[in-house]
Order: structure tokens, then C-alpha cells, then sequence
């Protein structure tokens, strides 16, 4: 690493190094204390005492170039010292993804596998967006989440990981138990034309037929053509047929309305998909994946690494070995060795 490679966050720090030459010469001097003396029999068992008092001039100085040092290396790690890693690649697209997911009450239906596991349709859906948003690194995702009323859970970001969180998070039927389809198309196109990159993309899943809500699906597909929104429509659930009974005891029925999800997808440019288990999902996210693809290398970024952890070690250090060399210090450490004591 050059010196050149190091940039100070505050450099003005620096302005403080000669601070405590300052106040030694503007303090007014210590007036001497008088100490009393004690007189003692037998000056040999205190030997080391005077030995380090007759010795101190040289180490003083010593001690003192190690509070300068000290100094300076304190203040060096105040001033942030920071340097720059080599670039990294990042892979950028400027592609807009929202992921409309149904939560209504039918999503709590078991009709498909985790594996050899049987799970509700919820759970395989987290599962696999999950792994798809992994996918997308460089896009910016968002998630809506619908049920008998549409709402945004996270805006487009570049946070995946927050993304994933909340897809994890989605609770069946917090937004109610009927399937407003139209209005989340409306709620996303509202979103993805505010959006000023051309390529803006829908991935709409649900299980079930549009029932609630104030906007048909097929006029909300419109208007997401006109905005240049194309919506890849998932439709989720096993071949049954006829009502089943879901956890609060009531009969609720799932009715996967093909005909109006492969319109939708034809209108803005997309495509429809029908996913019967866990596997089948998987391989439609992978083929979104290659229909939408992710550039590579559009962006660089250059990690910052920190570099005050050196400096403030240097000054702990030095720290340490003044106070090594302090006389009372010493004369612990050298009245036994004269004695021919283990310090143990």
C-alpha cells in the first residue's frame, strides 16, 4: 500500500498534536513539594528504590519520548486514516422487479410438497421467491403483498436481504381472505411508472380468481402495457378440484382463474405459468431468470477499509510500556530479582 492510497476522514486532527506542548508552556510550573524525610537504620533492603531514583534521568527522557509517540499515534487515529480497496465489479441492471404474492386465506392449503414433505402453498412460495431474489443481485425488488386489499411491504430496493426478510415474515390472510388481483397490478404499475428505467417488471403469484377489490384485472393489465410494465403471472396450487376446509373451520375454495392470468400476461408483454408443486415453481423462477437476465460488470465499487484500529493499538501499546517504566513499577519488579526471588 502507497501513502498516496490513504485518505484522512478529519484530517484536521492533526491540529492537535502540538496541544500538549502548549499547556506545559502556558501552565504555570508545579511548585516543589517539600517532602519529609524518614530516616532509616539500614539503606540495603531500599537499594533498588535509589537505584532508580539515581537512574532516572536517562529513563525519564525515554518515558517522555513514549507519551509523544503516544500522542501522535492517538491523534493519527482520530483522524480516520482510510484506504480504498481495489475495485470490485458489480453487477447492475437498472432493472425495476416487483413480486405481487397472494397471502388470502386459500394460500393455506397443503396441496403441495417441500420435498417428500407436504407444506401449505405459503411455505413453498417463500421458499422459492426466496432463492429468486438471491438470484437478482444488481435489481432493484420490491414486494407487494395482496389478499382482499393490495399494500406495498417493501419498496424497490437494493436491500435483497430485507426482501427476503419480509418475504419470510408474510402471515396468510393479514390482508384478508379474498384475492384482489386487479388491485394489485394497479398498486404495482403505480409503483414501477414512477420508476425511470425502460425495463420495469411484474412477477404476479396467486393461487386464486379475482373476488375483491375495486379494479378488474384485464384494465389493470392495460394500463400496465401502456407503461411498458410486463407482468409474468404464476398461478399456484395442485390440480384439485372442489371445496376444502381451511384452519378456522370455514369452507373457503380455491379457483385458479388460468384464462384471465394468461390474458394478463399477453397484454403487457409477459408470460403465464402454472406451478403444481414445489419443483415446477422453481424451474419458473429460473425461467423468469433467463428471460429477464442480469448484466454483469455495469458498476464498480471500491471497498473502504479502516484504519484506525493500527494506530490506536500503537498508542495502547506505547502506553503500556510507559508505564512499564515507571520508578515505582521498577522497583516492585527489581527488589525481588536483586534478591534472588522468583516473581512467581
Amino acid at each position: 500500500m502507497t501513502p498516496d492510497a490513504i485518505s484522512w476522514l478529519y484530517p484536521l486532527a492533526f491540529l492537535a498534536l502540538p496541544l500538549p506542548l502548549l499547556i506545559y508552556i502556558l501552565l504555570p510550573a508545579k511548585a516543589p513539594v517539600q517532602a519529609r524525610a524518614l530516616r532509616i537504620p539500614d539503606i540495603e533492603p531500599y537499594r533498588a528504590y535509589t537505584d532508580v531514583v539515581v537512574q532516572r534521568s536517562p529513563r525519564r527522557w525515554i518515558r517522555v519520548a513514549l507519551l509523544v509517540l503516544a500522542w501522535a499515534a492517538l491523534v493519527t487515529a482520530a483522524a480516520r486514516p482510510q484506504t480504498f480497496a481495489e475495485p470490485l465489479g458489480v453487477p447492475v441492471t437498472g432493472r425495476d422487479l416487483l413480486m405481487g404474492i397472494d397471502i388470502s386465506g386459500s394460500m393455506r392449503e397443503t396441496d403441495l410438497y417441500a420435498g417428500n414433505t407436504r407444506a401449505t402453498r405459503m411455505a413453498v412460495v417463500k421458499q422459492v421467491a426466496q432463492d429468486f431474489v438471491a438470484r437478482r443481485t444488481g435489481d432493484r425488488i420490491g414486494l407487494i403483498m395482496f389478499g382482499s386489499q393490495a399494500y406495498v411491504q417493501t419498496p424497490l430496493t437494493y436491500d435483497h436481504k430485507t426482501v427476503q426478510h419480509f418475504l419470510s415474515e408474510a402471515t396468510v390472510g393479514l390482508a384478508g381472505r379474498s384475492t384482489a388481483i386487479g388491485d394489485a397490478i394497479g398498486l404495482g404499475v403505480k409503483r414501477l411508472r414512477e420508476r425511470p428505467d425502460a425495463s420495469r417488471v411484474l412477477i404476479l403469484l396467486t393461487d386464486g380468481a379475482n373476488s375483491a377489490g375495486v379494479v378488474e384485472p384485464l384494465e389493470a393489465a392495460g394500463v400496465a402495457a401502456q407503461s411498458g410494465i410486463r407482468i409474468y403471472a404464476i398461478g399456484v396450487g395442485s390440480e384439485r378440484t372442489g371445496p376444502t376446509f381451511g384452519s378456522f373451520g370455514t369452507q373457503q375454495r380455491s379457483e385458479l382463474d388460468e384464462q384471465t392470468l394468461q390474458a394478463i400476461s399477453d397484454v403487457t408483454g409477459g408470460q403465464y405459468f402454472r406451478a403444481r408443486n414445489q419443483q415446477e415453481l422453481a424451474n419458473i423462477y429460473r425461467e423468469i431468470d433467463r428471460l429477464e437476465p442480469t448484466e454483469q460488470d455495469a458498476q464498480e465499487f471500491r471497498p473502504l477499509d479502516e484504519l484506525f484500529a493500527w494506530p490506536l493499538a500503537l498508542a495502547l501499546l506505547l502506553n503500556l510500556l510507559w508505564a512499564a517504566l515507571h520508578p515505582s513499577v521498577l522497583s516492585v519488579v527489581l527488589q525481588p530479582l536483586r534478591r534472588g526471588e522468583s516473581l512467581s
